[in-house]
């Protein structure tokens, strides 16, 4: 059996469909996107059985970026859980059918509360389309299931739709990276949006610096004291005039420098790269990468050393 075959013809199906939603976006799209904006309270998704499961991906996404929303299962609903609706919610149903009881039995309570409700189905003749502010058309011509029964293609066009929803809000809204941070804290996403050069560098005490006048053995001491592998090297003014390294050091070596005469001025690296307090560590970590660099180094406004960034410090806090 040629399974690449089979799985190019599910993928090429449902691929199909989702271009097809392109050309179902219209004015009901833009009062869907309207609604959902104006809602002062949450959004909150309900599906049953695999429309259930979109509708939890598609909550994800929203409250992740911007549009607070939580996911409510629609046989619980009528028991009990109608009670996480408030007058400033937005209902956003999926159902291909369009008839799902579980989603009917709660139209009722939904029209007390006066709550918006937007629709995902299939069908735009069904019970549930009939009921709602608005529905989005979410049909298809077949299932990629060869029986027309497992909901393949039905789902995916409605996880698609929920993304343009979620995505064209967040444009609407403004939201931005440092929104987006807020909202994952956690894990390498989260790093790499909030974690900064100030979190993670060597400062004070620890800031290995010496005088461009110091003898290259003076340098080497404190090269050893520190452990950065490195110097930052300033002038009478204190301003950062250069980098001693132990690339330096080894450069130094083999050109049989006096120690204990050469000054650091003599074999120092000048113009060395520097940044500012506030970069992102992430963004510190490319400008290292892109010049095969292990430090850089934090300055002030007058070019006076503040502090280095390592690239083991930044490993350590799991910036990749």
């Amino acid at each position: 059996m040629d399974f690449c075959k089979l799985g190019r013809a599910v993928i090429e199906n449902e691929a199909r469909a989702v271009f097809e939603l392109t050309h179902r976006l219209d004015q009901k799209f833009n009062y869907a996107c309207e609604i959902l904006l104006a809602c002062t309270g949450r959004v909150v998704v309900t599906g049953m059985g695999k429309s259930g499961h979109i509708g939890k991906k598609i909550a994800a996404t929203l409250s992740s970026t911007g549009t607070p929303a939580f996911f409510m299962h629609p046989g619980e609903a009528s028991h009990g859980d109608m009670g996480m609706i408030t007058r400033n919610d937005t209902v956003l149903a999926i159902s291909n059918s369009g008839e799902t009881q579980e989603l009917l039995i709660l139209l009722p309570l939904l029209k007390r509360l006066s709550v918006s409700l937007i629709t995902l189905t299939g069908n735009t003749a069904s019970s549930l389309a009939a009921a709602a502010n608005v529905n989005l058309d979410v049909s298809i011509n077949q299932e990629a299931c060869p029986l027309g029964l497992a909901p393949t293609t039905s789902t995916t066009v409605s996880l698609v739709m929920g993304d343009a929803l979620a995505i064209a809000l967040l444009q609407a809204r403004g939201f931005d990276a440092n929104d987006f941070a807020l909202s994952h804290p956690g894990g390498m996403l989260g790093k790499r949006l909030l974690l900064r050069v100030d979190d993670v560098w060597t400062i004070g005490d620890d800031l290995p610096v010496a005088d461009e006048n110091n003898t290259v053995l003076e340098a080497l001491i404190l090269v050893n004291q520190k452990r950065l592998g490195m110097i930052c090297v300033i002038n009478a003014q204190g301003e950062l005039v250069g980098v001693f390294t132990d690339g330096d050091i080894r450069r130094t070596l083999l050109a049989n420098e006096n120690l204990n005469t050469t000054p650091l001025h003599a074999v120092m690296s000048c113009n060395p790269l520097t940044i500012v307090p506030g970069v992102l560590a992430a963004e510190a970590l490319a400008i290292m990468q892109q010049h095969n660099i292990t430090c850089l180094i934090v300055v002030d406004a007058n070019k006076r050393p503040q502090a280095v960034v390592h690239l083991h410090a930044l490993l350590r806090a799991g910036i990749y």
